[in-house]
C-alpha cells in the first residue's frame, strides 16, 4: 500500500528535532513530523506563585498548548479554546510520569507549546517537542517519552497520519510511549475497531516512538555533547 504522500503504511513522515531554539526559556526545541510543526519551551523548576496553589512534597507542572493563528488554512481563533485546554490537559498528563517532582517540592515547572505549522498530528508533535525541552532543561526524568499517532486506512494499519489521512481512517489513535521503560504514557482512541485492530495499532504505534526516540536523544546529544 502507498499512502498519498508515497509513505509506506509503518513509515513516518520526515521528522526533524533540534534542542535549544529559544534562548530565554531553560530549555526549548522544535519538532517538524512533516508540514507540522511544534516549538516547545519549558521554565523552571521555579517557585511556584501564587503560594497558595505550591505543592509541600512535590513540583507542579502546568502545561500550556496553543495553535498559531496562522498555522492552518483557515485562521485559527487566538486564546484558548476547548480543544487547546484538553491536549494541554493531555500532553501534561503524558509528560508527568517521566519527572522526578518529588525532588522539587513548592516549585513550578512551566511548558508552552506553539503550534507554527498544522498538517495532523499537532498532539504528538507537541508531546515530542515537549520531552526534548524537559530535558534540554536540565529537568531530572526516568527517560523520554515519544508520541505519534495510528490509524487504519482501506484495510492496513498505517503509522504517522498526515493532512487528509485523519478523515480517511477508521480511527484516529495517538499514543505516547517511554521506550526506555516499554510503557505507554497515553492512549487516546477516536474511533470504533475490534480488539486485535487496537492490539496492532498499539503495536507499530509503540515501534515508531523507539525511532522517534532515537531523533530526541540525537537532538539532545548534538546540543551539550561537543
Amino acid at each position: 500500500m502507498k499512502r498519498s504522500d508515497g509513505r509506506k503504511p509503518e513509515e513516518l513522515r520526515p521528522l526533524e528535532i533540534t534542542a535549544g531554539v529559544l534562548e530565554n526559556a531553560t530549555g526549548s526545541a522544535r519538532v517538524r513530523m512533516g508540514r507540522t510543526i511544534a516549538v516547545a519551551g519549558v521554565f523552571g523548576p521555579r517557585e511556584m506563585f501564587p503560594r497558595r496553589l505550591q505543592d509541600f512534597n512535590r513540583a507542579t507542572v502546568q502545561c500550556r498548548y496553543s495553535m498559531a493563528p496562522f498555522s492552518t488554512d483557515e485562521r485559527a481563533r487566538p486564546g484558548p479554546s476547548r480543544r487547546s485546554k484538553e491536549i494541554s490537559l493531555v500532553v501534561r498528563k503524558a509528560l508527568e510520569p517521566l519527572i522526578f517532582l518529588d525532588e522539587f517540592p513548592k516549585a513550578a515547572i512551566d511548558i508552552y507549546i506553539d503550534i507554527i505549522q498544522a498538517d495532523a498530528g499537532t498532539r504528538t508533535a507537541a508531546i515530542n517537542a515537549a520531552s526534548v525541552a524537559l530535558a534540554d532543561a536540565g529537568v531530572p526524568m526516568r527517560g523520554l517519552v515519544s508520541a505519534v499517532a495510528a490509524g487504519k486506512i482501506d484495510g492496513k494499519y498505517v503509522v504517522d497520519l498526515a493532512g487528509k489521512e485523519e478523515d480517511a481512517s477508521d480511527c484516529d489513535l495517538p499514543v505516547a510511549y517511554i521506550p526506555s521503560q516499554g510503557k505507554i504514557s497515553l492512549l487516546q482512541m477516536d474511533g470504533n475497531l475490534a480488539k486485535e485492530d487496537v492490539k496492532a495499532l498499539i503495536k507499530i504505534a509503540t515501534t515508531a516512538c523507539e525511532d522517534i526516540e532515537k531523533k530526541q536523544r540525537d537532538a539532545l546529544r548534538k546540543r551539550w555533547i561537543k
